[in-house]
């Protein structure tokens, strides 16, 4: 059993597990082997904030392929990560695709970290801790994080104590 809450991008879950089954594959048969790859190509351009509408309906099919025509119970079960992800969660996968919002603010493409000047006091705990030099400002003053040079790698958010590094 696997526990998760609103932290966990569901989307990003789904593709996580059929990349890793996409490699248990023995390739064997078509059905497993090509659907599983392109399950995770449709995934992963759905976490960038480059999926389509049409990626639900697409997965939905392929995912019925893969389960009809897998030769294993390996292949028979694979695409249920996406099946259930869709079934429970399609919200997410929507706003993924119409909004280019990740809900659980996971997938990196889809946020970005802003520095609420109203919190922030100055103290430099998070310019000094960001590997690319993303986040400048005086002492004492609100920072501010250069967004051409953030990688959305959340140590500026872990390392604040005060809460005023926000991901939207």
């Amino acid at each position: 059993m696997i526990v998760m809450d609103e932290d966990n991008c569901m989307v990003d879950v789904a593709r996580y597990f059929i990349e890793f089954l996409k490699g248990e594959s023995c390739g064997k048969c078509v059905p497993c082997r090509e659907g599983l790859a392109k399950l995770s190509e449709i995934l992963t351009r759905i976490t960038r904030g480059e999926g389509r509408p049409e990626d639900l309906e697409t997965m939905t099919d392929l995912a019925e392929i893969i389960h009809d025509g897998a030769l294993c119970g390996l292949g028979r079960s694979a695409a249920n990560p996406v099946l259930s992800t869709l079934r429970y969660f399609k919200d997410e996968y929507l706003a993924h695709i119409n909004d280019k919002k990740c809900p659980a603010g996971v997938c990196r493409d889809l946020i970005k970290y802003t520095i609420n000047t109203e919190k922030c006091n100055g103290c430099g705990v998070c310019a000094r801790n960001c590997s690319t030099k993303a986040i400048s400002g005086e002492k004492r003053k609100a920072h501010t994080i250069n967004q051409e040079l953030c990688v959305q790698c959340g140590v500026c958010e872990d390392s604040c104590k005060f809460g005023a590094v926000t991901i939207r």
